[in-house]
């Protein structure tokens, strides 16, 4: 049975593991990759799928601003090949949606599959004046607004506002 939860400190290598399988080394030169670096995912938005202790599937979110909107980039997504087709990546999808309109988030947006995530509400509505820092496909750039109108004035190239990682000071040998 598939259990969904917040991502644990012990779930990090798995998770990185996971991630290198679904996309390789190129992920870390995707624009995605510049509001992600150096920062902590939003608070209570990075979310794991567990089958017993394997960890099958993650999805993050990240607080980033268009302009003076606050929003969130959500990614990667991710589910081991073994479980895919089983309805992982739709159940994180839907909780990591629910989740951020708990937190009173009014929007996320990613870069993706459009036939894919047409199905949780994304399209393309409101994201014309938005740009990713750095290269991306327009037509794959998706927003979705958890409150109507969020998306209203959004304009320009998104930001990373989020945590950052701690720094951890250098431990000086004796």
């Amino acid at each position: 049975m598939i259990a969904y939860m917040n991502e644990q400190t012990g779930d990090v290598f798995a998770r990185e593991m996971l991630l290198d399988r679904a996309f390789g080394p190129a992920r870390f030169r995707k624009s995605s990759e510049k509001i992600r670096s150096g920062r902590l995912p939003s608070e209570g938005l990075a979310l794991v799928a567990r089958d017993g202790d394997r960890l099958v599937g993650s999805v993050r979110l990240w607080d980033a601003t268009a302009g003076r909107i606050p929003l969130l980039l959500l990614g990667p997504l991710a589910v081991d090949d073994e479980y895919r087709g089983a309805g992982i990546g739709a159940a994180l999808m839907r909780l990591a949606a629910d989740r951020a309109r708990a937190f009173g988030h009014g929007a996320v947006v990613l870069v993706g599959d459009e036939p894919y995530y047409r199905r949780f509400g994304f399209s393309t509505r409101g994201m014309q004046k938005l740009a990713m820092p750095g290269p991306f496909e327009r037509a794959r750039f998706l927003g979705l607004e958890l409150v109507s109108g969020a998306l209203d004035g959004a304009e320009g190239v998104l930001r990373p506002t989020g945590r950052l990682i701690p720094v951890q000071p250098a431990t000086v040998a004796a």
